[in-house]
C-alpha cells in the first residue's frame, strides 16, 4: 500500500486516557502516545493554564513527516518545580517530579526530546529532576536561552561542559539543546527544523552504533 500511494505510514498507539481541553486538543496528564517502533520520545510537562503542551505536538507532527518514530509522554507531575530546586513554585502550585511508570517508559527509548519552558532556572532544576534516573541521551527544547554550562553546574552530564566527578547527579545526558521555542504557541518553521535536524542527527549516530551511552558518558564506539 506504501508504494502505492508514495507514503510513508505510521502505527500509533493511542492513549490511555482522551484528551482534555476544547476539542479534546490536550493530552491527559499521565498518558503515553506510543509509535510502533520505540526511538524517539517526545515528553511534555503536564497541562494546565500555565503548562500548555501545544508545541511539543508540533514537533511531533514534524518529526514524524521526515519519518521519524516519535511516541509522545505526557507526565503525571511535570507543572511547578522540583522539591530540590532553590526557586520557591508558586502558591497553592504543583511540584514537579517523575514517576517510577514514566522512568520505565522512557528508558525504553534511544533518544528523549524534553520540552521545557521560558524561565532558566525552572528548566535547569527540572531537566535535572527528569534525567536523574533516565540512562538515555536528551535533547533540551525550551524558550529559556540556556546552555550547557548551565545544565553542568546542577550536575547534569552534557556534550560539550561536565560536572566534576563528585557532583554527577543524573544518569541522563544532554546531547543537544534547542532554544528560543515558546510554551503555548506555533512553533516556529525554522525552529522546528532546528530540532528535526538536531534529532536525525543524534538518533542516525545511535543507530548505527558511533555514539554509545555507557557510565554517564557518550563515547565514540569502537567501530
Amino acid at each position: 500500500m506504501e508504494r502505492t500511494i508514495g507514503r510513508g505510514t505510521q502505527i500509533v498507539d493511542c492513549r490511555e486516557a482522551q484528551g482534555v481541553g476544547i476539542g479534546g486538543g490536550l493530552a491527559q496528564r499521565g498518558t503515553i502516545s506510543e509509535s510502533e517502533r520505540l526511538d524517539v520520545v517526545a515528553i511534555a510537562m503536564s497541562p494546565s493554564k500555565r503548562h500548555i503542551t501545544k508545541p511539543i505536538c508540533e514537533i511531533t507532527y514534524g518529526l514524524r513527516e521526515q519519518g521519524i518514530r516519535t511516541s509522545v509522554l505526557v507526565l503525571e507531575s511535570g507543572s511547578g518545580v522540583p522539591p530540590d530546586s532553590p526557586y520557591g513554585g508558586a502558591p497553592g502550585g504543583t511540584m514537579a517530579g517523575i514517576t517510577e511508570k514514566e522512568i520505565l517508559q522512557i528508558k525504553r527509548f534511544k533518544l528523549a526530546i524534553l520540552h521545557l519552558g521560558g524561565i532558566a532556572g525552572h528548566v535547569v532544576y527540572k531537566a535535572r529532576a527528569f534525567l536523574r534516573y533516565v540512562d538515555i541521551p536528551a535533547i533540551i527544547v525550551c524558550e529559556a536561552p540556556v546552555d550547557y554550562e548551565d545544565f553542568a553546574k546542577v550536575g547534569i552530564i552534557t556534550r560539550l561542559v561536565r560536572p566534576p566527578p563528585d557532583r554527577v547527579e543524573c544518569l541522563g545526558i544532554i546531547v543537544d539543546i534547542v532554544t528560543g521555542v515558546v510554551r503555548g504557541v506555533s512553533v516556529q518553521r525554522d525552529k522546528l527544523n532546528e530540532i528535526i535536524l538536531k534529532v536525525k542527527f543524534w538518533l542516525n549516530k545511535i543507530e548505527e552504533g558511533s555514539v554509545k551511552l555507557i557510565g554517564q558518558s557518550i563515547y565514540p564506539s569502537s567501530k
